[in-house]
């Protein structure tokens, strides 16, 4: 997987814990984020908000599991998965600038924390603590969206797909057995590879003994030889 100072993975998921910054604030801070904050619950397949539409809000992934992508005339580039605890939308906060730079879409049923921007950035003003974390959570995405494009230009079909099962299993659902909430059309589309191919690199992963399939369950059967596929591929 990616790490310190390799682009060896996708790392296609970041905020995999509840965002600590929000600790340092003072309680009068944290009054006034709450009075800004609605919740919101959108369904499976859900727009949560589409690129190059009015940016008011930054988001954070209460429950679920959502995707943020680049939209074109020639197809969809997914950027991150995002899990519970995830802030999103953070790419706003660029001077002068007003609108999403992505979407933001739904795997599953969601619940997300909608902060309006504008207290959001009166507190990166005061607040020097709070805008140096926040700065650092940039700058991670940063780097876990250098690895994926590092994936997808230098790595073979194998490689990427042992990319995205490790990503699932550890950032994501934390165990080797987890819920396939992601159709082949999802992770063709993660990987940047054809329905096609997927389907045959699955059978082939499970001829191999690597992963099985049961009861909309993948379950990964040896995990150091994916990891070595997705480190070599």
């Amino acid at each position: 997987m990616f790490s310190q100072g390799q682009f060896t993975g996708s790392s296609c998921s970041i905020g995999d814990k509840n965002p600590d910054f929000f600790e340092m604030l003072s309680k009068e801070e944290k009054e006034l984020l709450d009075q800004h904050t609605v919740t919101a619950r959108y369904q499976k397949g859900e727009m949560v908000c589409k690129q190059r539409t009015f940016a008011s809000h930054i988001m954070i992934l209460e429950q679920g599991l959502v995707k943020s992508f680049i939209e074109a005339d020639c197809g969809n580039l997914i950027l991150q998965i995002f899990a519970p605890g995830a802030t999103i939308g953070l790419a706003s906060l660029i001077e002068g600038n007003t609108y999403f730079q992505y979407s933001v879409q739904t795997y599953v049923e969601s619940e997300l924390k909608l902060i309006e921007i504008t207290a959001f950035k009166n507190i990166l003003k005061t607040n020097p603590l709070f805008a140096r974390k926040v700065i650092s959570l940039l700058a991670e995405q940063h780097v876990i969206t250098s690895g994926r494009f590092f994936c997808f230009t230098k790595k073979q079909t194998f490689g990427r797909l042992a990319d995205v099962i490790l990503c699932l299993s550890e950032r994501i659902y934390k165990s080797s057995s987890f819920p396939l909430h992601l159709n082949r059309k999802d992770i063709a589309e993660l990987s940047c590879m054809s329905v096609e191919s997927i389907a045959r690199i699955i059978t082939k992963f499970k001829e191999e003994g690597l992963i099985e399939e049961h009861d909309d369950q993948l379950i990964i059967m040896d995990s150091e030889k994916l990891r070595m596929i997705s480190e070599h591929g």
